[in-house]
């Protein structure tokens, strides 16, 4: 007994453990479990919670509102610039509607129209509406929605921007602004079907000049009847005469 006690305490020291144990499986005891508060507890408490007072002067009124100005940039300003001379230097100005063109076409035409003195403007919205609802061109703010172009003139070259834009079926045209006049689609196609200022000044200058020659005409036709009436009858009153004087003398 003494030696079996005199081993276990030889392996103990040298930290032995021995290769069977009992480990105890099962669960633990709680002590707590959840448990409802009475009804008088919670009344209790409800009726003792604290309310912090609301203040006599809204937070609102004493602090003032700041409003944070952002101020124009330099490119800005010069869009707007540049916006308000393209609507002051030409006659014509056609608002259209940009898809994605290639590239070569786009540099096609704007070639083909500027032989025919017409140039084309891109300006963000950003810069064109509040531009427009300042100015008297503010009925044309519905046609500023997606991405647009202007295509400017100094003249009123309607025919031919018409011709040039049936090549470009990406670019629709929406309104224009001719000669004070803002027009739709329809109306501008119309006004481009009339004949230019030098044909129609003709047709007015050879209406008046064959009016005028018909009057004059009318005016000269009474003096010319009565003058063949005259010479007529000086005629027929001088052969009276003649055969007057020849027959005394055949008697």
């Amino acid at each position: 007994m003494a030696a079996v006690t005199g081993c276990c305490r030889r392996f103990c020291k040298t930290g032995w453990l021995p290769a069977l144990q009992f480990v105890r499986h099962g669960s633990k005891a709680v002590t707590r479990h959840w448990k409802a508060m009475h009804i008088m507890r919670l009344k209790l408490m409800a009726v003792t919670e604290y309310i912090p007072p609301k203040p006599a002067i809204p937070e609102a009124c004493i602090k003032p509102h700041i409003t944070y100005v952002e101020e124009e940039n330099g490119f800005t300003r010069l869009l707007r610039r540049q916006v308000e001379q393209a609507f002051l230097e030409n006659k014509m100005i056609v608002v259209c509607q940009y898809n994605r063109v290639p590239g070569n076409d786009m540099i096609l035409m704007r070639h083909r129209l500027r032989k025919y003195n017409i140039h084309v403007k891109f300006f963000p919205n950003e810069i064109m509406r509040p531009f427009l609802l300042e100015s008297k061109y503010k009925n044309l703010l519905p046609l500023f929605v997606g991405r647009n172009l202007l295509l400017v003139s100094p003249e009123t070259r309607a025919k031919e921007m018409l011709r040039v834009l049936k090549s470009v079926p990406q670019i629709n045209l929406l309104g224009a602004y001719v000669d004070n006049v803002i027009l739709s689609k329809q109306g501008f196609t119309n006004y481009a079907k009339l004949p230019s200022m030098v044909a129609a000044q003709g047709d007015v200058v050879g209406a008046l000049s064959l009016v005028t020659s018909q009057t004059s005409t009318l005016l000269q036709r009474g003096t010319v009847h009565l003058t063949s009436l005259l010479d007529h009858y000086v005629k027929q009153q001088s052969g009276d005469a003649v055969e007057a004087m020849e027959t005394p003398e055949n008697s």
